[in-house]
């Protein structure tokens, strides 16, 4: 006689409106088919993971990682990375160190390539040339895109490049029949260019980043483009927000009917501007850290509820990358997509920030549902895609950069004492992370086609 599940799991279980202690999760064909108390005699299973006392969670969504910003990273060191982390999910940018996904041509070489490639399942953002930046937008959402990022700042003119306010209100508008959200990068191009110039000079001084990038020039950004999304009626998402007031000015554009989310990121959360002598280039990431005082602010609006998610922005460079005395000739950017769950437990569970189920829903549930993944991922529940990731919240150790899976080779949280140990990461049903080790395979992991509704 068969057995009635393909792997159980016991533990703790963190659902949508709480924890269910002392509980299992029963899977079948990769698909969770049981939640609840612990199973009555005579159920059987091909396999069995105990991990009593420990908590069971939804893997992680990181709606926000750059596998190919660095061409030594790419899918499969990248989900390596995600599985060692209890990341799930990734949610794939389109800036490529080759060029911009911007065509239908483009997208399903990709996803061709993720499929071979990729430990687990990755939905794809996709972007729009600022040439003719209309022609390809429904057959990408039609295609599975979960989404259009753009940029208000110029990072880069081939791969990376600003697009201007009138194109992105027609682009909008296109966008919005779609159903799927268009995120920005919110940086006011002209502040910016200006304030570099003004601090370039300064460039032995890591802290001359940030002075070069002040909150204004986050703040006009972010209020141009939730104008336009006001006026058009898209989904807008605003990526890596990193101060409370551009949350406090996105609960006010929702007050008038627009639709604004908003994500901060693990970096915002644990970083400051006071870490970047200690830092140095590694501390340089786009929009910059900011004050230890905003650092507690937006822990305060996530344990509200006025955050919708927090992502890693993996955009992990090799240390040639960060080397260079001047601030200003650096890359921008930091490994991040194997710190995200590990590091938001421990600072925020573990500290008494924020609540289990306010994690999942910043981690896991949020970012599935904005970025049209809502119906596979997300939650612990039954007819969701068995993806887990269990934490033993006893187990205390120390954060080295040398045993992590990025190609990067070193991390910002280096030393950093933790609480709450990962054990296990499960997609689908199937364990790619167990006991320290990565066991999943390149080309388990699947491409998630994104449903959305205007």
């Amino acid at each position: 006689m068969s057995s009635q599940y393909d792997l159980l799991v016991y533990g703790n279980l963190v659902l949508p409106d709480g924890v269910l202690y002392d509980s299992a999760v029963g899977i079948k064909d990769g698909k969770i088919v049981s939640v609840g108390q612990q199973n009555p005699d005579g159920i059987t299973a091909d396999k069995v993971i105990h991990a009593e006392g420990s908590f069971v969670l939804p893997g992680a969504v990181d709606a926000h990682v750059h596998c190919y910003s660095s061409l030594d990273e790419g899918f499969t060191t990248a989900s390596t990375s995600a599985a060692a982390g209890g990341v799930t999910t990734i949610i794939e940018m389109p800036y490529d160190a080759t060029g911009m996904v911007c065509t239908l041509e483009m997208f399903e070489e990709k996803r061709l390539r993720l499929e071979q490639e990729s430990l687990v399942d990755m939905a794809m953002l996709v972007t729009i040339h600022k040439e003719d930046g209309y022609e390809h937008i429904r057959e990408l959402a039609a295609a599975g895109a979960c989404g259009f990022k753009v940029s208000m700042f110029n990072t880069d003119s081939f791969r990376f490049p600003r697009i201007d306010d009138g194109q992105l209100l027609d682009s909008f508008a296109v966008i919005a029949e779609t159903g799927c959200p268009v995120g920005v990068h919110a940086e006011n191009d002209e502040i910016v260019r200006r304030y570099i110039n003004k601090y370039r000079d300064n460039g032995s001084d890591p802290r001359s980043h940030g002075l070069s990038r002040p909150k204004v020039s986050e703040s006009v950004a972010a209020l141009t483009v939730m104008e336009l999304a006001y006026e058009t009626g898209v989904k807008l998402h605003l990526y890596h927000c990193t101060y409370p007031r551009i949350f406090q000015l996105a609960e006010y554009f929702r007050s008038l009917g627009a639709k604004i989310t908003a994500e901060t990121c693990t970096h915002y959360l644990t970083l400051s501007e006071e870490d970047m002598p200690r830092l140095g280039a590694k501390g340089k990431i786009n929009p910059p850290l900011r004050s230890k005082s905003d650092v507690e602010g937006l822990w305060d609006l996530a344990a509200k509820g006025a955050i919708d998610m927090i992502t890693s922005d993996h955009a992990p460079w090799l240390l040639e990358r960060k080397s260079d005395a001047d601030i200003f000739n650096n890359s921008s950017g930091a490994p991040g997509v194997e710190h995200l769950l590990p590091v938001i437990y421990s600072e925020g569970v573990a500290k008494g920030r924020i609540s289990l189920t306010e994690m999942v829903r910043l981690l896991s549930q949020r970012p599935a549902d904005v970025f049209g993944l809502g119906h596979r991922k997300g939650r612990l529940a039954v007819g969701y895609d068995a993806d887990l990731a269990i934490i033993d919240p006893s187990v205390a150790w120390t954060l080295d950069e040398r045993e992590l899976h990025s190609s990067a080779g070193w991390s910002a949280y280096e030393g950093m004492r933790m609480q709450g140990k990962l054990t296990h990461t499960l997609v689908r049903g199937s364990v790619v992370y167990e006991a320290g080790s990565v066991v999943g395979q390149p080309g388990y992991g699947q491409f998630v086609s994104a449903e959305h509704r205007a």
